[in-house]
């Protein structure tokens, strides 16, 4: 196993571990390294963004037990990048309660089918949905109560718009049905939505549980494009939201950092998907919050009591970067050079070492100011387009 330092002879001396190392475990490493905890990475390659702010790196695939054993030797508690983990495996190496959030709580989140299960036994809200497997044994009469289009989603390992498919006839669902691995997918009724709103929040080892405030995400290709912070919603809304929450986290007995997706339309507040981690709609908590989505799973897993969140203006604006074309005309450094010379963007750059179409290579957060609604989403299609003439969508 190599390692980014000699631990050989280290007994536990690093509070925690992080299981991947990507852009979210570098920001999860900032948020440690300002509390002063070390932390040790395991992760494919000290060269992943969070080499460059771990302690210690242990070069192993995030998949791999002997990689997470080493962690596990030196760490006193192991948080999560993300969900694809391996939980049967893990729990064969977790004599002592080492993961935050549990095995136990995390296991009905880490596929979708598993998360409609869930919602569904909860009695929450959420688009209808039925497996392939399912869906292929109904009768003719029983495939005609499914209306075009359809969204079909990948039951494991789907993010980004990646797993998704929109099925806009009979002949696309014939076609995809007589396709690979659609065993491996489910069917979710088309959802005709006003909004997509995000709620990310944290549950500590006493029960108590801190939001961010609920946000508004807009999208392209399926693929998150910009976020506002707070979201224009009533007091109704954001507090059904809140109890949705509320009723996941202590039913699982869930410690840590989650966030729920919603779609917000006619048909009310629906579930679009459950996170459990930190995640993208909550990047601008860095700035604009008194304590980060990154600080608060750090807390926590640490045994620090998390500050309660307060927001420090009236909004704020995160735009995420993405990988553009090969041989796009402006290098990466003049762009970074042009952004952050735009009054007030606080720039976020991931380190990765190389620029791949529709990759997330960074993210930019404006802080708002204007107190009415109307003016600050005004505000935000202002800086979207600056932002935008210099590092463009390659979902445009």
């Amino acid at each position: 196993m190599n390692l980014k330092r000699n631990i050989k002879n280290v007994k536990k001396n690093y509070s925690l571990g992080i299981i991947g190392g990507g852009q979210l475990a570098l920001m999860l490493a900032e948020a440690a390294n300002n509390r002063g905890i070390k932390i040790c990475v395991q992760t494919k390659s000290s060269s992943d963004p969070a080499g460059s702010k771990a302690d210690y790196v242990i070069e192993a695939d995030p998949l791999t037990v002997k990689g997470n054993k080493d962690l596990i030797k030196e760490c006193e508690k192991v948080i999560f990048e993300n969900e694809w983990i391996k939980i049967e495996k893990l729990n064969l190496i977790d004599s002592k309660n080492i993961f935050v959030p549990s095995l136990e709580s995390i296991k009905p989140l880490v596929d979708r089918i598993s998360q409609k299960k869930l919602i569904e036994r909860m009695n929450l809200p959420s688009p209808r949905w039925i497996s392939i497997k399912d869906f292929k044994s109904l009768n003719d009469e029983e495939i005609k109560d499914w209306n075009f289009p359809l969204m079909v989603k990948s039951y494991k390992g789907g993010y980004d718009g990646k797993g998704n498919k929109k099925i806009n006839s009979k002949d696309d669902l014939n076609s995809f049905l007589l396709g690979a691995n659609t065993e491996e997918c489910l069917i979710e009724e088309w959802v005709d939505y006003k909004k997509e709103l995000a709620l990310v929040g944290s549950r500590d080892f006493d029960g108590t549980i801190r939001f961010f405030p609920m946000v508004e995400t807009f999208q392209k290709n399926n693929v998150c494009d910009w976020v506002l912070s707070p979201a224009e919603i009533n007091y109704e809304l954001n507090t059904f939201a809140i109890n949705i929450f509320s009723s996941i986290v202590n039913e699982l007995n869930y410690v840590g950092v989650m966030a729920i997706e919603f779609f917000y339309g006619d048909a009310g507040l629906l579930i679009n998907e459950i996170a459990p981690r930190t995640h993208n709609s909550a990047h601008f908590s860095i700035e604009a919050c008194s304590s980060s989505q990154f600080d608060q799973y750090i807390c926590i897993s640490s045994g620090i009591k998390p500050p309660e969140i307060n927001m420090h203006f009236h909004g704020s604006l995160m735009i995420n970067l993405l990988g553009l074309k090969k041989r796009y005309p402006v290098s990466i450094e003049k762009r970074i050079e042009l952004l952050s010379q735009i009054k007030g963007s606080n720039l976020h750059w991931y380190g990765k070492s190389k620029e791949i179409l529709g990759r997330k290579m960074a993210h930019i957060t404006f802080l708002l100011n204007e107190s009415n609604p109307l003016k600050r989403v005004e505000k935000s299609k202002e800086l979207l387009t600056k932002v935008r003439e210099i590092w463009p969508s390659p979902n445009d």
